[in-house]
């Protein structure tokens, strides 16, 4: 696969700017979680067809229509995280727990004198829809490569020389104003700090890692995220002679999230470059940091409708338009080494100011299919369907939407904290600086990576007395990544100075509830277990080199267990 962009750099007083974005980013950004309401997330959002509860704005925005008198209510939840990462037999437990605010929001009926229309509601709601809150790490206790063997072969791909990555009283390569090649950050962060030397000169220059005939050692990571997706749900809806009940919800959607991460070597054995710039063996100790925010706003639409053509059926339908984002981008990555007794520092991107980046970027498309049975006054059963188009995912520039034009020019991806750019296993060459779409590749790459996926959502209610509810869920949502992608069987281009990425394999929540009313008040409590399993990477197999040259990439499995109690208090009046 062949990465044509254009590579520019501008140069502040307080920060460098540099672009770029891969589809691992466009992933993290796209997936939803469930929350909501107890009563919703009891029944393991199995609601595209009920209605009549404050969830179902974000889901089937037809619910509002079955309500019939005002509302106001919230939903509180104490998320407890731990994740499990095993690599060659070894296992290393992680866990956090934080406090969240689900939901809260109000419905008001207006009853109209008609018996065709009978009324139309109208919804106010805050609802979280995602929570980015993770953290895992672990260790690798034998590595058969170094991650400065891979930033060698970018260094050796780009044909870069000394000169192209070396800092001077003249010469900033993070921002080079001269109009000379701005080298991949990755290569410059690396060659700061003695990851990888070259020897050669010139045309000649040939860059070398770390890891040689009788290394060895271990890796070590770290990754810790946060931050959420925060809606802001306008809906409103009415029913046709209580049979066919519709909805619409117009959506203002905040994200903001930030990933710390570490990647840690212990090398024996290494190959460092002594005073006279000469490889020798010697024991290595580093460790590459990273820092990424992404933080911004936008909006999407959805439509829905429920068809009830007897008392015992319910069918739902909805359409979510995928939601448009401006976001902006902050990063900087670092390295820490010892190499033996006496070879100490550290070093930093762009001199240690973090870089930005302005970009538009467009979520997936979703669609959802429903069907409730009610028997008699005291059982509900239901099930969803959910279909989303991750490889619809684009990137474009800012102000743009997700809409791509054609005359614009691309950017450089090589930024921030610890990883290769999108240009990581074969980054721009010198040769090949332009292309008429600043994120064609990328947009490529999430076509080649990802696949629809398919969610199956059950849910069931029993009304033990006209007070006192109990509730019980499941839902199973298959992998977003190709098989092949999972099966290491594609070079996956990551952004700037971080290597590191996870893929999710499925994603499962067992969840059980139980609601009390008491005339106009009522009260939920839910229970939701999750678990997500992942592939953690620490940077790309490169499997398209030959087999002598063929770079192995660290990985580990991590399992993700979320436990979740989930409270929800609110009057209908």
């Amino acid at each position: 696969m062949n990465k044509s962009i254009l590579i520019l750099s501008l140069s502040l007083s307080t920060a460098g700017v540099a672009f770029g974005q891969s589809a691992v980013d466009a992933l993290q950004l796209s997936q939803p979680d469930m929350k909501g309401t107890a009563r919703f997330m009891g029944m393991a959002g199995a609601f595209g067809a009920l209605g009549g509860d404050l969830s179902t704005l974000s889901q089937n925005p037809a619910g509002i229509g079955v309500y019939r008198s005002n509302e106001l209510g919230f939903s509180l939840n104490l998320d407890c995280q731990s994740s499990t990462s095993e690599a060659q037999g070894f296992k290393h437990d992680m866990s956090q727990t934080k406090f969240l605010l689900n939901n809260i929001g109000a419905v008001l009926t207006m009853r109209l004198p008609s018996e065709t229309l009978p009324n139309l509601n109208f919804g106010f709601t805050y609802n979280k829809g995602a929570s980015f809150n993770r953290i895992y790490g672990g260790n690798i206790p034998k590595l058969s490569n170094s991650l400065s063997t891979y930033i060698a072969g970018i260094s050796n791909a780009e044909n870069l020389t000394e000169n192209d990555v070396v800092s001077t009283d003249n010469y900033d390569p993070y921002n080079p104003m001269d109009g000379g090649y701005p080298a991949p950050w990755i290569s410059i962060l690396g060659y700061d700090s003695y990851l990888i030397t070259p020897t050669g000169s010139g045309e000649n220059t040939r860059w070398h890692g770390q890891w040689g005939e009788g290394t060895s050692g271990s890796g070590s990571f770290k990754v810790q995220e946060k931050g959420s997706v925060d809606e802001y749900n306008i809906a409103f809806g009415g029913n046709i002679k209580n049979v066919l009940y519709w909805g619409m919800d117009f959506d203002i959607v905040n994200l903001n999230y930030t990933m710390q991460s570490l990647w840690g070597e212990n090398l024996n054995n290494a190959y460092v470059p002594d005073q006279n710039n000469e490889l020798v063996k010697e024991t290595a100790n580093w460790g590459l940091g990273n820092y990424y925010n992404v933080h911004g706003s936008g909006f999407n639409y959805k439509l829905g409708v429920i068809l009830k053509p007897i008392q015992e059926l319910r069918i739902g339908f909805a359409f979510h338009t995928p939601t448009w984002y401006n976001l902006t981008e902050n990063f900087v990555g670092s390295v820490d080494y010892q190499y033996g007794a006496e070879q100490s520092g550290s070093t930093s991107t762009n001199g240690g100011y973090m870089a930005y980046n302005d970009m538009s970027f467009r979520t997936p498309w979703k669609l959802i299919a429903s069907v409730a049975g009610v028997i008699g006054n005291n059982f509900i059963i239901s099930m969803d369907y959910e279909w989303v188009s991750y490889n619809k995912m684009k990137f474009s520039a800012p102000g743009s939407y997700g809409v791509s034009n054609d005359w614009d020019y691309g950017w450089d991806d090589g930024w921030g904290w610890y990883g290769s750019s999108a240009a990581a296993s074969q980054p721009p060459t010198k040769s090949s600086v332009f292309d008429n779409d600043m994120y064609g590749d990328v947009n490529g790459d999430i076509e080649n990576y990802y696949q629809s996926t398919n969610t199956v959502r059950l849910g069931a209610e029993y009304r033990v007395t006209p007070a006192f509810s109990l509730r019980a869920g499941y839902s199973y949502t298959t992998s977003p990544v190709k098989q092949r992608v999972r099966d290491d069987k594609e070079i996956i281009y990551t952004a700037g100075t971080r290597p590191n990425y996870r893929f999710d394999n499925h994603t499962y929540y067992i969840t059980c509830g139980a609601g009390y009313r008491y005339q106009n008040f009522y009260v939920d409590l839910a229970y939701v277990y999750k678990n997500t399993s992942s592939q953690y990477h620490a940077y790309t197999p490169d499997v398209n080199s030959d087999v002598n040259q063929a770079i192995p990439s660290p990985q580990a499995k991590v399992d993700f267990n979320n436990s979740q109690i989930v409270l929800s208090a609110g009057f209908r009046f």
